[in-house]
């Protein structure tokens, strides 16, 4: 039998509930897979174990006296660190808030501790998010479970890691320029950027905004079902939260468990690059050989592409606006303790006009329009989760791919900008390995507001794909991740860049 901590999070809960399982058990369990392999790859950075083994007798001696417990009751969570959690350091990744505990938690955080989660501790996060490669200057790099010299990717890149390596068996992300999407690509995990307003959020400065959203991350898809289902509500300080008033539309039940879906009714769109974003050849030949495996089970499997035109300015711009509305204040006035990305961001920003924020806004509008009348002709589009393979972590992000400069340093995020833009909920789900051996994430981007369907069309192609070497998730190697040096001791670990 593996571990408890390598259990499914569905499974696990199960286990609780008939008492075959004790939470302290389980909890103590991923204590262990954190001592054991945390030090190879930094991705649990903060913890609050004597809370967590508290919470973990109280669900068990609520289990014990028969009282009905709550959906993910006893199952340890790890919760990214630009999330609020009350008594449990948060720094968000920024030497400016390398000492910050907070009062109380944040929405998604009550709602998981309510809901019976035990939040271990936080994930490492680049600095406020800023950048797909998991690295900053309080708590260091994380490295990817494969290869801890590698990019885990990010934003949520120590949540995915924790997930790989069993320290976790849920975890929290969020996701602007596919912060889920792309460490759950890297690492071999499943993460899903829901719909805006979905999961509630009452932090964004810009609410009206739906470029960043807040979602799930777990093993498998059926365990990010059941993380979602708790993380849905609606709450008034969102304005993007989906309501009528005095009524949430979305309940629990929506998302967990997942309806079954008949794959062989399905039309199909698959696309490497959705005609602008910088693939690079070898992820899009893995693409393809990984699409022919399973794109005859479909009704029908097209190569097509919604037309993205505008993408790459339209992103550029209102990401640069969302970070005047964050960051402008710390970049004025403590500028040295800020980070190339954040910086970068600010000053584009103050170089943009209102002209250019309005067309920005009519581009993404036009392009979210195009997307609605492609989805009239399709149910899903497939794509890979990221462009490039894995690549070392000193690396701040891709300057190249193919020989060819990128636009910005989220240039190579563009398969999943594209996806934002649009505001679909999209998954990205681990589909065996590349040919250097690192995982291979499938996007699957389901219709506006289909994010229970989404999922379901991505739960039935994780059990078809799953008896399949060439497509199944793959798993870190844990002894050899125990074996491996401190990754504190890597030369570059702690910085910037």
């Amino acid at each position: 039998m593996s571990e408890p901590c390598d259990l499914p999070a569905a499974a696990a809960r199960a286990l609780i509930g008939r008492r075959q399982l004790s939470a302290s058990a389980l909890l103590e369990s991923c204590i262990r897979r954190i001592e054991r392999v945390n030090h190879a790859v930094n991705a649990v950075v903060a913890t609050d174990l004597a809370r967590a083994r508290k919470e973990a007798v109280a669900v068990d001696d609520a289990a014990a006296r028969g009282e009905t417990l709550g959906p993910i009751a006893g199952l340890p969570v790890g919760i990214k660190d630009l999330e609020d959690t009350e008594g449990l350091l948060t720094t968000y990744g920024s030497p400016i808030f390398a000492t910050n505990v907070p009062a109380k938690d944040e929405r998604v955080v009550r709602a998981i501790r309510a809901a019976g989660g035990i939040v271990i501790g936080k994930t490492n996060t680049p600095e406020f998010g800023a950048g797909a490669n998991t690295r900053n200057a309080v708590y260091g790099a994380t490295g990817n479970p494969f290869d801890p010299q590698v990019s885990a990717a990010g934003s949520s890149g120590g949540s995915a890691v924790a997930l790989a390596t069993g320290m976790v068996p849920l975890a929290s992300g969020s996701d602007t320029g596919g912060s889920l999407r792309n460490p759950a690509a890297f690492c071999g995990i499943v993460g899903f950027r829901p719909s805006p307003g979905l999961v509630a959020n009452e932090k964004r400065p810009l609410g009206w905004s739906s470029l960043a959203v807040t979602g799930p991350m777990a093993r498998t898809v059926p365990d990010l079902a059941l993380l979602l289902s708790v993380m849905v509500s609606d709450d008034a300080a969102d304005p993007l939260a989906t309501t009528i008033h005095d009524r949430t539309i979305h309940r629990q039940e929506d998302f967990f468990p997942l309806p079954l879906i008949d794959l062989s009714r399905l039309r199909v769109a698959l696309t490497a690059d959705f005609g602008f974003a910088p693939t690079e050849r070898h992820i899009a030949e893995v693409f393809s050989e990984k699409a022919g495996i399973f794109r005859h089970v479909f009704a029908r499997a097209d190569d097509a592409t919604p037309d993205c035109t505008g993408a790459d300015e339209a992103f550029a711009v209102l990401r640069a606006v969302g970070f005047l509305a964050s960051h402008l204040a710390k970049v004025r006035e403590q500028r040295r303790h800020v980070g190339p990305n954040v910086i970068a961001n600010v000053e584009e920003g103050l170089g943009y006009s209102a002209v250019d924020v309005a067309r920005a806004g009519a581009l993404q509008t036009a392009l979210y329009r195009r997307w609605q009348d492609f989805f009239r002709e399709y149910d899903v589009l497939l794509s890979p989760a990221i462009t490039i393979s894995p690549r070392p972590w000193r690396e701040l992000y891709p300057v190249e791919i193919d020989g060819r400069r990128t636009k910005t340093y989220f240039h190579w995020l563009a398969l999943a900008y594209a996806v934002t833009l649009a505001g679909h909920p999209a998954v990205s789900l681990p589909v065996g390995c590349d040919r250097a051996g690192m995982p291979f994430g499938l996007q699957i981007i389901g219709p506006r507001g289909g994010d229970a369907r989404v999922l379901a069309i991505a739960a039935a192609l994780e059990a078809m794909l799953a008896a399949d070497p060439r497509t199944a998730r793959p798993v870190p190697d844990l002894a050899r991740l125990e074996a491996a040096p401190r990754l504190a001791e890597s030369e570059g670990f702690l910085g910037f860049d």
